[in-house]
């Protein structure tokens, strides 16, 4: 089933309801959204002349008219490539090209400083008179497609740094929305969920549950995170739901600990993509109640790995209540997860390895990447790079990640990336970039860098911003006379974690 049937079937069973808000105000009912998704599959099939599997890309920020675009590409039956339009546009680009994508849907600050791009045929400005002309179209029918056709190209660096291209099916997507609402939430008619995060990622992917169940799309005024904003937001929405980073949760209890808040309409937050401490789970707790839920997935199985919800958040009587808070749940409906040896055989309980998944919610492969596919994926289960281990009850505890990625308010950093860029600086000799705890992002970036005399941490700083997103750049920089190495040359980060950890407890 093409996944545009969420959002149409719900013309018909709750067309009156609202469908799509911006902050308080309701933009248009579930009718109203079907009809315009219906209106700009038209435009983009006839006037954009783009075709079934054509792929269309979304670099914008968080708007109501990213909703619908997504809608329509799926009713017409295109593929999104959601792309983080934090990115720089040198990285922007490369996406776009090794996606093959015919037509982008870019803000106006992107679209002034995308070069031309080969095979990219259509380049709509959001907010321009032809993005609105879109809803003039022809209506078309859903799509037919078949459960394997790609939906959603989803982006994901591994260690070389270079984005690969995770295929998110329909068939994957309608996995990952029956696992939510079986595993994660159950949401009601009527519900909302409230997009703070980036639409590109986690949040983008669960409009489709909420879109299952007939709730309200809201995109905040502001189009991303605000304390104050996305309190007020949720007072003018019953059953509001919205997907967060740890760093999200964190700053969200701060401020209803300092200010107070009504959030008697707050039904769920859902929290992923990177480590929950208890102390911080404690805090959310106390601030905002037992309304958080905890999913653990990855772009090769999107969201859809395992999943601790609110019930076990709130199990106190349970003996090993606390132990269980501090993993990631147990294997979400369809999911089967193992943990391995690095030659793929399966471990005992409680022994630490490798973690191993595979169910319906799992890709495919990766975009025009043989090698990676059979690496990752070969055998049947994907090898998710992350280390942890089984309890007696199948709740899965992550201790480590074999991938060097250090995950920064929610968001994937890849280490040989930033060091990639830094070593094109003439006066850096060596360079090894690693993440150290921080209270505020979970994680911060830190370069330790052997360079000629004289140079300023400001100038690497700058070096990175201008080939770098400006939240990969490292936060902190250590000049270092040599990097501790082993026999084999290899660069022993373990040993730099340690040496800046004693650096941190030195009086």
């Amino acid at each position: 089933m093409n996944v545009a049937h969420l959002f149409a079937r719900n013309a018909a069973r709750a067309g009156d309801l609202p469908a799509l808000a911006l902050g308080a105000r309701a933009l248009a009912t579930h009718a109203g959204l079907a009809r315009r998704a219906a209106a700009i599959a038209g435009s983009l099939r006839g006037r954009h002349g783009l075709s079934a599997g054509d792929r269309l890309a979304l670099v914008a920020p968080n708007r109501p008219d990213y909703i619908e675009l997504m809608a329509a590409c799926w009713w017409a039956g295109l593929a999104i490539v959601p792309v983080n339009a934090k990115l720089h546009s040198g990285e922007i680009a490369w996406i776009l090209e090794h996606s093959g994508a015919r037509a982008a849907f870019v803000a106006e600050d992107v679209a002034s400083a995308l070069p031309e791009i080969a095979g990219l045929e259509r380049v709509i400005t959001a907010g321009s008179a032809e993005a609105r002309q879109l809803a003039e179209g022809e209506p078309l029918p859903v799509a037919e497609v078949s459960p394997g056709d790609l939906a959603w190209l989803f982006y994901t660096s591994g260690t070389t740094g270079r984005p690969k291209g995770a295929m998110i099916t329909h068939g994957n997507l309608l996995a990952m929305t029956a696992a939510f609402l079986a595993d994660v939430e159950q949401v009601a008619c009527g519900d909302a969920i409230l997009h703070a995060a980036p639409l590109s990622h986690g949040s983008g992917l669960y409009a489709l549950p909420h879109a299952a169940r007939a709730a309200c799309q809201v995109v905040p005024e502001s189009g991303g995170f605000d304390e104050a904003e996305v309190v007020a937001t949720i007072g003018a929405w019953p059953g509001t739901r919205l997907f967060a980073a740890p760093t999200i949760v964190r700053r969200l209890a701060r401020h209803v600990t300092a200010c107070g808040a009504d959030l008697a309409n707050l039904a769920a937050l859902i929290y992923g993509g990177a480590p929950m401490y208890l102390a911080d789970l404690d805090a959310a707790h106390e601030a905002l109640g037992f309304r958080l839920a905890q999913i653990y997935g990855q772009g090769e199985s999107p969201m859809t790995i395992t999943a601790l919800d609110r019930r076990l958040h709130a199990d106190r009587g349970h003996p090993r209540w606390r132990e269980r808070l501090a993993s990631v749940g147990t294997a979400q409906l369809g999911m089967e997860v193992r943990i391995a040896d690095a030659d793929g055989a399966t471990l005992p309980t409680g022994a630490i390895g490798e973690v191993m998944a595979r169910g319906p919610a799992v890709v495919p492969g990766y975009w025009q990447d043989p090698e990676g596919t059979a690496r990752t994926m070969g055998g049947g289960w994907l090898r998710t790079g992350d280390v942890g281990c089984l309890d007696e009850d199948g709740f899965l505890y992550l201790r480590d990640r074999s991938k060097d990625v250090v995950i920064s308010g929610g968001m994937n950093i890849y280490p040989r990336e930033v060091e990639e860029a830094l070593l094109t600086h003439p006066d850096v000799r060596e360079i090894a970039v690693l993440g150290l705890p921080d209270p505020e992002w979970g994680e911060r970036v830190v370069a330790c860098v052997v360079a000629a005399p004289n140079v300023a941490a400001a100038e690497l700083d700058a070096w990175c911003l201008a080939r770098l997103a400006r939240f990969k750049r490292p936060r902190d920089y250590r000049f270092v006379e040599a990097l501790p190495k082993n026999a084999y040359g290899k660069v022993l980060k373990r040993e730099l974690r340690e040496q800046l950890a004693r650096e941190r407890e030195e009086p």
